[in-house]
């Protein structure tokens, strides 16, 4: 990877920005696309577009997007203790975020941990509690001290930065789905920097994590031609992870493309074909009733927008130690990038016969 787009990928790893709190991520994500996009807009909740202004007598529109929020938690009261309840944002995994190093994002950030009891003290094999009966010690002993530094609604997020692992490999908070953020903006460069003849929008929403909110307005407002989600998808590459829900998906072997339900065939045959141009490796994904993603909420916007999901491998997906391989994106770039240089002479995207 270059360094420019693996600095941009590490501070967007490093920037919390839990759903409905996206603001300091978009704000580095912008940053990042302003420096080749042709326009970039962000409206009432977030979502920023950055666009690249193809030949205007070429009249093809293609969005790709990621979503830009992640899950975390949120304070919910103060106890007259000085201990925080916390309630989930998006799907936060009540089995692992215990005996966690957390942020609470006040007015300046406050370190805590979600409290544990010791397994000394604990009566047998005792079940996760909810999140909702879990609680954040910020190391302060009266509900008066916690209030000076905290307020009910201040968004939490797992304290945990981006480690890199063996050969490409990277572990992190929150990409799911900052990659899909990542492979948008750099779409968008190649784009530009091969002058696409179609119209480009790269799109960072908000609120997927809360049922795909931000792309149910971006869908809306933009109307493009075709529309392509990027998040990330299992990989099922690990010991403890059947195959039987997801189909096999590994790190390292490209980019996923799904196929059925909310994905258009003229867009997957797009995608395969880009693939074979760019010449990398991609992976096919069954999706029979939702992809779960962005592109459930686009396909449906506006009467009917054609839509594709391309998933990134991802392993450990909801956790403080969610992995990938930079090899991936890279691949995932290169192959939306060839397929937005296409999109003209594919055009239009038909109904499947």
């Amino acid at each position: 990877m270059e360094s420019d787009p693996r600095a941009f990928l590490e501070e967007l790893l490093e920037t919390p920005s839990p759903s409905g709190f996206e603001g300091p991520g978009r704000r580095v994500w912008t940053e990042y696309v302003a420096s080749f996009a042709d326009e970039v807009s962000t409206d009432a909740y977030g979502n920023a577009v950055a666009v690249h202004e193809g030949d205007p007598s070429v009249d093809t529109e293609i969005a790709v997007a990621g979503h830009a929020d992640e899950i975390g938690f949120m304070v919910r009261d103060v106890t007259e203790d000085g201990f925080l309840r916390i309630t989930a944002v998006g799907g936060s995994d009540r089995t692992v975020s215990k005996g966690q190093h957390v942020t609470v994002h006040a007015d300046e950030p406050v370190a805590g941990v979600i409290g544990q009891t010791a397994i000394h003290l604990r009566d047998g094999d005792e079940e996760y509690e909810e999140i909702d009966a879990q609680f954040v010690d910020v190391g302060v002993d009266s509900g008066e001290a916690a209030r000076e530094l905290v307020e009910i609604g201040d968004p939490v997020t797992f304290a945990t930065t981006t480690a890199e692992l063996a050969d490409d490999r990277l572990a992190a908070r929150g990409v799911d789905n900052r990659v899909g953020t990542w492979t948008a903006a750099e779409t968008l460069r190649r784009a530009s920097r091969r002058d696409a003849d179609a119209t480009v929008y790269a799109v960072a929403t908000v609120q997927e994590e809360l049922g795909l909110k931000g792309a149910e307005m971006v869908g809306y407002d933009l109307d493009p031609d075709a529309i392509v989600a990027v998040d990330v998808t299992h990989a099922t590459d690990n010991p403890d992870v059947s195959q039987t829900a997801s189909g096999p998906v590994e790190l390292a072997d490209g980019p996923v493309v799904s196929r059925g339900s909310a994905n258009h065939p003229a867009l997957v045959s797009l995608a395969r074909e880009a693939a074979e141009t760019a010449g990398v490796d991609y992976q096919l994904q069954a999706t029979g009733s939702a992809t779960g993603t962005d592109a459930d909420a686009f396909f449906t916007a506006r009467g009917g927008t054609p839509a594709l999901n391309v998933g990134l491998p991802n392993r450990y997906m909801h956790t403080p130690v969610e992995v990938i391989d930079t090899t991936d994106l890279v691949a995932a770039a290169d192959l939306l990038a060839e397929a937005v240089l296409a999109a003209p002479a594919a055009a239009p995207f038909e109904a499947p016969r």
